[in-house]
């Protein structure tokens, strides 16, 4: 014999109904089945809220009930023959009748008692199983409908009742012996050995199968639900969420506790004592394998089976000097939430004694704190115990599978990928079993912790990293193209999914929170955007709280590098081809250094030398080596390169300087190429991230820049300005070349002291020979002291520094 068991979503409608009929159809060719089936799906929802309409005196109960006639006698007119109708319409209207009566008296006595509350939300199951039952019959699937309150006996604890497994297996037995036909019996209802109706408590008609399932011995129980099986985590939160093929019962016991609603604790308990197995179906997709959960659900070698979540938790603290080495403040704690019928879902305690941690239901909150606090009244105000401290909005997350204890370092996996996404675990439990990790974050966290912790066991061939984008000028808008060309490449070869989630300019800003459209994100920006603001900026991308979140600036913005403290504060990496931060004051280089390593985060700029060069990371590798770096040499400008190297004779400095303008090799204000404020700015991060303290003004800067020209107010007035002194810089050219030489603007840094300016460059020197925008570093060490490390290439230009940035998120997204 088979049980068989339908949930509300799978009967909502006379068109699911049908779908359970033809369920059932395939399965009773062969053997008998005991068929239980939830209310019809929204309708236990009614019934409460008649009630509550009730309770407060308010009429509009009376429609509440009309609506469940309507529901009810809809599905009739749809499933049954018209002769067939009137019947069934009158038992129906029998029950509603009695409903009526029950809301009736509810209203005049202002109160609805326990009891009367379970008498009132039976009215669900008894009415679906009317309809239901004879939709089997109706089409010629023989079928005897059996009320459960003949078979389920329990005490009288109204809402919740403890079932008496002696005396209704006893009932099952003797009413089933001689039913040849299927048994359809109603779910969630009960009665007490007086005859008063009872009901099973959350997940009542799950019980009420499991406790026919033991009964008959069962084969199976199969749970059809609107899920595929018990999923790998809640599909609402998490997008990929995927069906489990096993579980143990115990497994399923640990992640059912924890809020996984497809099956419910006491479910298991009758089946678990037999080793009746139970299998997760989905009624809208019955071809799909489901979850089987049985004895050797854990042998399937995963290590996690599944991610759940309790919402709305409180966590009270008792703590004090006072609770050290002192017998029985453990069970003074629980006795007294024990007797204020607080229900305790987890519990830590430091080894020290010193601290009691409890979370309970956020909603038991008020009544716990003043029986504790009333319970240690003398100690607190003998200064022994401190006040209960209590902290509300929390949510655990659970971490749940057979395997963990088999497994080193699961643990340390879990909290350093809630670490790097900026979730505070406030308390953590494990079981002696090791089935469970339990940890409590803020409740705003469980969307983003979930995802990762997902991310991380289910899904490693897949991760997903979210980009808030600053700066669409030529470095950024390259940025984006690239990643739209390398989406699909990514995604396939490397499980790795990039999503831009924000993009902004000086003007706008835009925010999807599944990505924005890379094909049209420039018109979305102007059509859709609203105005910048880089407050809000920041707030929008925290509120979004997106797991392998990145910032990237790819403006040359002091305000927007002003940011990044803020943004590496929540957990946030960023991504940067801006130079300031990296070329502010030491204080602020140093203190953004430090708190990304404390974050567990990163703060990447290696574009900020040498454009897509690995001239930062080869430095880094050289010290992480144990290597010391004392002497620099580099042409770091790609920019100055390519107006030198394009200044022969024939062509006038003006032109070449609005060429590199126009192929966006230079910053939008050419001046700060032109005076080697960039280059210094490059050179000072060289120095540093060789291991040296400097600023901006220890940098001698020999400028060959005439001080009138670059004084000019604005870009159009140098630019203007710039063709009358074409014979300035003709003069120098023609020196140089005079001497065989090549100009080139040199950054030097040598134990401890730097400077930038314009050299001629002889044959014999490694930078004579660079081309076009060519940048070239001459690294000089312990190691390389003679012959230097070099690292030469293209140092300039929108295309190798969008790559350069687009390595950085990579890097990012790899670690």
């Amino acid at each position: 014999m088979q049980v068989l068991k339908f949930g509300g979503t799978s009967v909502a409608s006379p068109e699911n109904i049908l779908k359970v009929v033809e369920i059932v159809k395939a399965k009773t060719r062969n053997k008998q089945l005991v068929i239980v089936a939830s209310a019809m799906g929204g309708v236990t929802n009614c019934l409460v809220k008649s009630g509550e309409l009730a309770r407060t005196g308010n009429e509009q109960y009376k429609s509440i009930l009309q609506e469940i006639e309507q529901k009810h006698f809809h599905a009739v007119d749809q499933l049954f023959s018209f002769e067939k109708q009137s019947e069934l319409k009158a038992n129906i209207k029998l029950i509603l009748n009695e409903l009526d009566d029950i809301c009736n008296g509810i209203f005049l006595l202002k109160e609805i008692f326990p009891k009367t509350k379970d008498f009132l939300l039976s009215f669900g199951e008894r009415l679906s199983a009317l309809i239901i039952s004879e939709s089997f019959n109706e089409n010629s699937i023989p079928t005897k409908l059996i009320d459960a309150r003949d078979l389920i006996i329990t005490d009288e604890n109204f809402g919740n009742a403890n079932v008496n497994f002696e005396l209704t297996n006893k009932n099952v037995h003797q009413k089933l012996k001689d039913v040849k036909e299927n048994v359809f019996v109603s779910g969630f209802i009960a009665s007490s050995m007086s005859r008063k109706l009872t009901t099973l408590g959350r997940g009542g008609s799950d019980y009420t199968a499991s406790i026919l399932s033991s009964a008959v011995d069962a084969e199976i129980l199969e749970i059809w639900t609107d899920v595929d099986g018990v999923m790998t985590a809640d599909p609402n939160i998490v997008s990929s969420a995927y069906p489990l093929e096993k579980l143990s019962y115990e497994e399923a016991m640990e992640l059912s506790h924890f809020g996984a609603k497809v099956i419910y604790s006491p479910t298991i308990n009758p089946l678990l004592r037999k080793g009746i197995p139970i299998l997760i179906k989905n009624t809208f997709n019955p071809d799909a394998n489901g979850t089987l959960i049985c004895k050797d659900g854990r042998d399937n070698g995963k290590l996690l089976k599944g991610l759940s979540r309790i919402n709305e938790i409180s966590l009270l603290t008792l703590t004090g000097g006072g609770m050290v080495g002192v017998t029985g403040v453990a069970a003074r704690l629980f006795t007294t939430l024990s007797l204020s019928q607080v229900n305790v879902i987890f519990i830590t305690q430091a080894s020290s004694e010193h601290t009691i941690t409890v979370g309970i239901n956020l909603d038991e909150e008020t009544v716990a704190s003043e029986a504790i606090n009333k319970e240690f009244e003398r100690e607190i105000a003998l200064g022994r115990i401190k006040a209960l401290e209590v902290e509300g909005d929390h949510s655990i997350v659970a971490l749940v599978g057979d395997n963990m204890k088999e497994s080193i370092g699961l643990s340390g996996k879990s909290f350093s990928a809630l670490g790097k996404n900026g979730i505070n675990v406030r308390a953590i439990a494990q079981g002696s079993t090791e089935r469970n990790i339990s940890v409590v974050i803020k409740r705003k966290d469980v969307h983003k912790a979930l995802n990762v912790l997902h991310e991380r066991f289910f899904l490693s061939k897949l991760k997903k990293v979210h980009l808030f984008l600053i700066g669409v000028g030529n470095v950024g808008k390259t940025l984006v193209s690239q990643i739209q060309e390398q989406y699909v490449y990514l995604k396939k070869e490397h499980k790795l999914e990039i999503k831009i989630i924000a993009l902004a300019n000086s003007r706008k800003m835009l925010f999807n929170k599944d990505a924005i459209n890379l094909d049209s994100w420039n018109e979305q920006l102007y059509e859709d955007g609203e105005t910048m603001d880089k407050d809000k900026f920041i707030e929008r991308m925290q509120q979004m709280n997106l797991r392998n979140s990145v910032f990237v600036d790819n403006t040359a913005n002091e305000t927007i590098a002003g940011l990044y403290n803020q943004v590496l504060d929540k957990s946030i990496s960023v991504v940067a081809s801006n130079k300031i931060a990296a070329s502010s004051e030491y204080l602020n280089y140093i203190t953004l250094i430090s708190l990304a390593k404390q974050k567990n985060i990163k703060f990447l700029f290696e574009t900020n030398v040498g454009a897509g060069l690995p001239i930062l990371k080869t430095i880094r590798d050289m010290i992480k080596s144990g290597d010391k770096i004392f002497k620099i040499q580099a042409v770091l400008s790609g920019s100055l390169n390519f107006i030198f190297n394009n200044f022969v004779v024939g062509r006038s400095f003006s032109d070449i300087v609005k060429q590199a303008m126009d192929e966006g090799y230079t910053e939008p204000d050419p001046r700060i190429d032109l005076s080697g404020q960039d280059v210094a700015r490059k050179i000072l991060i060289l120095a540093r991230e060789s291991g040296y303290e400097m600023e901006m003004d220890a940098i001698e800067n020999n400028s060959f820049m005439p001080a009138e020209l670059m004084a000019k107010k604005t870009v159009q007035e140098f630019l203007d300005a710039l063709p009358d002194y074409d014979e300035y810089f003709e003069k120098i050219r023609i020196e140089a070349e005079t001497e065989g030489k090549k100009l080139r603007y040199v950054a030097e840094f040598n134990e401890g002291k730097a400077n930038v300016g314009l050299k001629k460059a002889d044959p014999s020197q490694a930078y004579y020979q660079l081309d076009g925008k060519d940048n070239i570093v001459l690294l000089y060490s312990n190691r390389y002291k003679e012959q230097p490390l070099v690292v030469k290439g293209a140092g300039a230009g929108a295309e190798v520094t969008a790559s350069g940035v687009f390595a950085d998120i990579i890097s990012i997204a790899n670690q």
